[in-house]
């Protein structure tokens, strides 16, 4: 087993992740070693040498212990075992090594919210009389109803999943709340026990060697009163998810682990956090608290969605850029995660982008200066430095995503027909971020021997990580020089964030200001060429730092063209 002493390439000062870029890997579209279609931790081993290329410090590893594979690895049977699908507790011993060898850390994702219905611990409080009853949420029938019938869940709560968020158990003759899929049953925090074991379960991992934890969900652990909410309109169920986050006892939980888990280990801990506001966000990461390094927010990635995430909207670029000035300003002292793709978003080049032929690459770089001359900690979902854009899925048979599945059969229920609700789910579903990531342009895109578990995007000939690390001017090259630019000029990392033109539609600029030192960050976010206005900042003589294009005109963007100056 892996010990916790670090050494000295892998040591924790204080506050390191601050400059900091992490890397997430979704293991089951990474890379597969053993020819069954689905990537494992073998497969992450063996492109080690990739990731140190890249240049980044952390590795974020999605979920894979051990797991019916519900809800792909988020619903958890054995917290403290591999499932075999992706290799074995040796081969996450011999990756936290060898990634230390390497000079990476590893961020384990912590799923705690929730267990799956397969866990010991949910089998066990099944029954009323055991120990572990009430380790999860379980309530009766309301009162009048026949339990187990239409319309008797204990509340009108709706699930994530869609449908109704109570499941009932016949063995134990109530219902259990399960806010994501009816087999992931969410676990009772307000169970001292249940707290106490998670603890332990967090010092198990660290003392293999891990680095710290992207909490899942984290802040649905503490929940609301349980009673009915305002309907959402049609729906007969409440599906307004920000109702039951950041619960009462948000802080006494965290407070709580922190002081049994992270003290004094200077550890990153990510809090993922649908409906968060601002100011909570900036009360968990405040550094006089130390509950979290920071939060996983998503104000941003929902700018776009009307309803739901199936129903999409062209990128609004005014609407983000007034965003990003509220949670630069707005968080303070505390610390934000920066990101445009995760295995839950769309891809960004698709989505905010242009992933024409013409100008995927260059609009891929300026996605990528924008975000990474933020303040906060950026994140690279695999794939994203290399361009990679959403699959053209086409039929029900070509996803695999339980949200999108159990949206596209609810919708058809409802009497909606598959071919109208088709377009919304090919430019939402999850999906889009899960196809196998693109290594070569070959059988499988490299990622496999056989066929892989999901559909190989067809451009992947066009997109892929062979091709790029050839070319010095690649999207992925690009990445390696914006993260090489954080870790050099502590004014990306630190600096005083500035947004001027706030209500441009097609240009997104920026300042940002340490002491003496400021840079100015220009990007045109269309597909035309824009001339720059009177009054911006002259920099037609200073240094460029970083650029997508030769610059001509010093006062004309081309499209998708983004600069990184330093300003005399």
């Amino acid at each position: 087993m892996t010990s916790i002493v670090q050494s000295a390439r892998t040591a924790r000062p204080d506050d390191w992740w601050r400059s900091a870029v992490v890397y997430q890997i979704y293991p089951r579209s990474f890379a597969d070693a053993n020819g069954d279609g689905i990537g494992d931790i073998k497969g992450i081993l063996d492109h080690l040498d990739y990731l140190s290329m890249l240049g980044v410090d952390v590795v974020w590893l999605s979920p894979v212990y051990s797991s019916p594979q519900d809800d792909n690895g988020y619903d958890i049977s054995d917290y403290e075992d591999i499932d075999p699908l992706f290799g074995t507790l040796d081969d996450i011993d011999k990756l936290i090594e060898e990634l230390h060898d390497r000079g990476i850390k590893l961020v384990m994702d912590l799923v705690v919210n929730h267990t799956s219905d397969e866990h010991a611990w949910f089998e066990e409080s099944r029954d009323p009389e055991s120990p572990k009853s009430d380790w999860y949420w379980w309530r009766p029938a309301r009162e009048g109803h026949e339990p187990g019938t239409p319309g008797a869940e204990p509340t009108n709560w709706g699930s994530a999943f869609s449908g109704p968020a109570w499941q009932y158990d016949a063995a134990r003759g109530e219902y259990f709340l399960h806010i994501f899929s009816r087999k992931q049953p969410d676990l009772n925090w307000e169970n001292p026990a249940v707290r106490t074991a998670v603890f332990d379960m967090m010092n198990w991992w660290l003392e293999r060697g891990v680095d710290g934890f992207r909490m899942d969900v984290i802040n649905l652990i503490s929940k609301p009163e349980v009673v009915d909410g305002p309907e959402t309109p049609g729906t007969g169920l409440c599906y307004d998810l920000s109702l039951l986050a950041d619960g009462p006892r948000m802080h006494d939980f965290l407070g709580e682990m922190y002081d049994a888990v992270l003290k004094g280990k200077n550890l990153i801990s990510v809090g993922e956090m649908p409906g968060t506001t601002l100011e909570k966000a900036a009360s968990y990461t405040d550094p006089v608290t130390g509950e979290l390094s920071m939060v996983f927010q998503f104000e941003h990635v929902g700018l776009d969605h009307g309803a739901n995430r199936f129903e999409v909207f062209d990128w609004p670029w005014v609407a983000y850029k007034k965003n990003v000035v509220r949670w630069q300003d707005g968080i303070g002292k505390g610390w934000n995660s920066l990101y445009f793709e995760n295995h839950d978003q769309p891809r960004s080049v698709s989505r905010m982008g242009d992933d024409s032929p013409q100008f995927r690459e260059a609009s891929a770089k300026t996605l990528a200066t924008i975000l990474h001359t933020q303040r906060g900690t950026p994140y690279v979902y695999q794939g994203e430095e290399l361009g990679m854009t959403n699959y053209p899925f086409e039929a029900e048979g070509d996803f695999r995503d339980i949200e999108s599945l159990n949206y596209l059969h609810h919708a058809m229920q409802l009497g909606a027909p598959a071919e109208a609700v088709l377009p919304g789910l090919a430019r939402g579903s999850r999906d889009n971020a899960r196809t196998p990531m693109q290594w070569d342009g070959g059988v499988n895109a490299g990622f496999s021997e056989t066929g892989p578990w999901l559909a190989v995007n067809p451009n992947a000939s066009e997109v892929n990580a062979v091709d790029q690390i050839k070319d010095p001017e690649s999207v992925f090259h690009h990445y390696r020089r914006l993260i090489q630019l954080r870790h050099d000029e502590p004014v990306v990392q630190l600096g005083d964030f500035e947004m001027l033109l706030p209500d441009d539609e097609r240009l997104y600029v920026c300042t940002r200001t340490l002491g003496d030192e400021q840079v100015l960050v220009l990007a045109n976010v269309s597909s035309e060429a824009v001339r720059l206005p009177l009054g911006l900042p002259d920099h037609g003589a200073c240094e460029v730092l970083l650029a997508t294009h030769e610059i001509g005109d010093v006062d004309v963007l081309a499209p998708w063209e983004s600069r990184i100056v330093r300003l005399s």
